[in-house]
């Protein structure tokens, strides 16, 4: 499917499919075309070529409230004059539904969602996590084929997001309903998913697990975006195999295993996770194990207890790099200024020839 504003292709020639009763998550950038794409799966904007299937049935001309779908905005969009019950038994009484029976599947929702007796709660008397699962239980009493969430978390403060995301997670597979999930937030999407799709620019770079994307991005904006990575721009100075020596402007060479046919010579990217590399204060470690190493000056160092990591400075091309520290407590006594060796094994970083 596509759809175009003027010269501007908001989504690009799109063609995927969704397992059913799975969590696919839509990752990207503001911009990419992520917000476009789920309204025109909910039917609220019209795609300019392509079919929508939901459940084997063509969508298209099916206006929003004719389709087996749900929709979880970012600001939930709860009543506030309206009591918790009101809430998630709207949709059932805007359908006709007996007010008995209303009650009785409120009831029931409400006690998989984990809010029992909250009927006749106010809006404004729940937390943020509590809005969201009542938001979330509005839409699956429906019992729709579909659920779409719109960056559902991105109103809540990091600790509740944290919370909500392991929620989440439970609440899809307690169900089995088939999420459709949209997300700036790459840790959202890679512990929520079981697949998930990377957009850019209106197209998907590519589409698989959490884990192949992280640990076989086959694009170097997959492997910039997904996760943190030192980037290093060069050229391919040997091909062996497939290994690339990248020497980068700045004097830097390092080896890479090369993702997709690179030639000698070429423009490339190298990219290294901070924790595959590997800290010492005596490059000996390194060369005992037969692995690249470098020298290098402690210019900063981030405590985030097992997330810290440490900022060095190359020693003879400057070049700056992140290296995640050990959760051992080994590095405790690192100090800025100080002199330590880095290395890793050159099948773990990957090299892209660079984009035009």
């Amino acid at each position: 499917m596509a759809k175009h504003y003027g010269a501007f292709h908001a989504v690009d020639d799109l063609s995927f499919s969704v397992a059913r009763g799975s969590f696919f998550s839509i990752l990207g950038p503001s911009g990419c075309g992520k917000t476009t794409l789920l309204r025109m799966i909910a039917g609220f904007l019209c795609p300019d070529s392509g079919d929508i299937l939901i459940g084997g049935k063509p969508m298209n001309g099916v206006p929003p409230n004719r389709r087996p779908v749900n929709m979880v905005f970012q600001h939930l969009a709860l009543f506030p004059m309206m009591s918790v019950g009101d809430n998630v038994g709207y949709g059932l009484a805007r359908r006709g539904v007996a007010k008995d029976e209303i009650q009785r599947r409120v009831g029931e929702m409400l006690e998989r969602v984990s809010l029992p007796g909250a009927q006749n709660k106010r809006v404004d008397q729940l937390s943020g996590g509590q809005k969201q699962r009542v938001a979330i239980a509005r839409s699956l009493v429906l019992e729709p084929t579909l659920l779409l969430l719109d960056e559902p978390l991105g109103a809540l403060d990091l600790k509740l997001r944290e919370h909500m995301k392991i929620e989440l997670k439970q609440l899809q597979a307690a169900f089995g309903t088939t999420f459709v999930y949209i997300t700036h937030d790459q840790s959202e999407a890679l512990v929520l998913s079981d697949h998930v799709a990377v957009m850019n620019a209106g197209h998907f770079e590519q589409v698989g697990t959490p884990q192949a994307l992280y640990y076989e991005p086959q694009t170097p904006f997959v492997a910039g975006f997904v996760g943190a990575n030192n980037r290093i721009a060069g050229h391919a100075t040997d091909v062996n195999g497939s290994l690339v020596t990248v020497t980068s402007a700045q004097g830097l060479v390092l080896p890479a295993r090369a993702m997709g046919q690179i030639t000698p010579g070429a423009s490339v990217e190298a990219f290294v996770r901070p924790e595959v590399a590997r800290l010492a204060r005596s490059s000996s470690v390194f060369a005992n194990a037969g692995l690249p190493h470098w020298q290098a000056t402690v210019n900063s160092l981030l405590f985030d207890g097992a997330n810290s990591a440490v900022l060095l400075n190359e020693a003879q091309s400057h070049t700056e790099f992140r290296i995640a520290l050990p959760q051992t407590g080994e590095f405790a006594d690192l100090a800025v200024g100080e002199t330590v060796a880095f290395g890793f094994d050159p099948q773990r970083a990957v090299c892209f020839a660079a984009q035009a």
